[in-house]
């Protein structure tokens, strides 16, 4: 039986966050005139967000039903594409287990739909709940932590302008996710032993460049916890790195062919500026001032994004396809300057 919207929660080990976002998920309000679902995508966990579901659904009286599916390829790009395999729908709104939405969260989704139908995606308001106190500087890196507060009017994002949604509160038709993705991509999600993230982003170039629309929806508001030990050094630096690696993916999506050599030198000369305008403004302040180091990691690992990615076969992906990505001469700019680019981002 198809529904008409589908909110799926990818999860790994969520089973401390799980019961907070259920309980909010059965307090939505105005559904009343369209049917939805639950679905929560358990990706490989090993704590007990199975048996949590399990009982939330052995006393679940609400008409739309909760259901489990499990997926055991770990990482959320795998998750998110179980989601849409299992969906009844045409709408997939996802949220992550430590996303709490407003109690019309849903509603607002399935109507922004109705008023836009040519939006392939479009992401929510998503506002912190901090468990400490931030930096006083924190807004700088607040969009790579999956805050999203543009205003209170919808906005579309516009291609030239490189800015898109997070996957936190995404909601994506799933005609544009089979029409614009390829079957596979090279962004998977963070896991043991790789640190690459932004498959959101990917998944969404593709999205706008297949000539859907993609917009900010204000009315859709979510709440995304943020605990204190997403705000350590220890965490915040290498979740930086990984951003920054997975940077030259996101950038040549939407790029054809002819033009990835050039972006690729272009982006270069656009990091090293970054780098050396940051080194002059912050000085000693990089290695002390976490906020300062943060975009620093940044800016030095999407410099040796295109380097990093080659040289541990990310890239085979676009050979496969055929796609020249880029010429003999920058491919063998790689092969030796790879191992000089990572000591730069050593040292700092």
């Amino acid at each position: 039986m198809c529904v008409d919207f589908t909110v799926a929660i990818p999860t790994y080990n969520g089973a401390k966050r799980l019961p907070e976002l259920l309980e909010r998920l059965q307090n939505q309000l105005y559904t009343e005139n369209f049917s939805w679902e639950i679905i929560v995508v358990d990706n490989n966990s090993s704590d007990d967000t199975a048996k949590v579901v399990q009982s939330y659904q052995e006393n679940w009286p609400y008409r739309y039903p909760l259901k489990y599916c499990f997926e055991a390829q770990q990482g959320a790009a795998y998750a998110r594409k179980r989601a849409i395999k299992e969906s009844q729908s045409e709408l997939i709104g996802f949220l992550d287990d430590d996303n709490y939405p407003a109690s019309n969260w849903v509603a607002a989704a399935y109507t922004f739909h109705q008023n836009h139908p040519q939006a392939g995606a479009y992401g929510s308001q998503i506002h912190p709940d901090w468990e400490v106190e931030p930096p006083t500087n924190v807004q700088r890196i607040a969009p790579f932590l999956a805050i999203t507060e543009r205003g209170n009017l919808p906005l579309l994002y516009l291609p030239h302008k490189k800015l898109l949604p997070p996957s936190a509160g995404l909601v994506v038709c799933r005609k544009a996710w089979l029409e614009s993705l390829p079957q596979e991509t090279v962004l998977t999600g963070r896991v043991t032993g790789n640190m690459l993230t932004s498959e959101d982003l990917e998944v969404l170039s593709y999205i706008q460049k297949s000539g859907w629309e993609v917009w900010y929806n204000p009315e859709m508001e979510i709440y995304h916890k943020i605990p204190q030990s997403r705000m350590q050094r220890e965490y915040l630096l290498p979740f930086f790195r990984g951003i920054g690696f997975s940077r030259y993916v996101t950038r040549i999506v939407t790029l054809k062919a002819w033009m990835k050599p050039i972006a690729f030198l272009v982006y270069m000369i656009n990091d090293i500026r970054k780098i050396v305008f940051h080194i002059l403004k912050y000085r000693f302040k990089i290695k002390n001032e976490l906020v300062a180091a943060c975009e620093m990691q940044l800016f030095v690992s999407s410099l040796i994004s295109p380097f990093y990615l080659y040289k541990h076969g990310y890239l085979k992906i676009y050979k496969s396809r055929n796609f020249s990505f880029l010429s003999n001469a920058v491919l063998g700019v790689m092969k030796t300057s790879e191992k000089e680019m990572t000591g730069i981002l050593e040292k700092l």
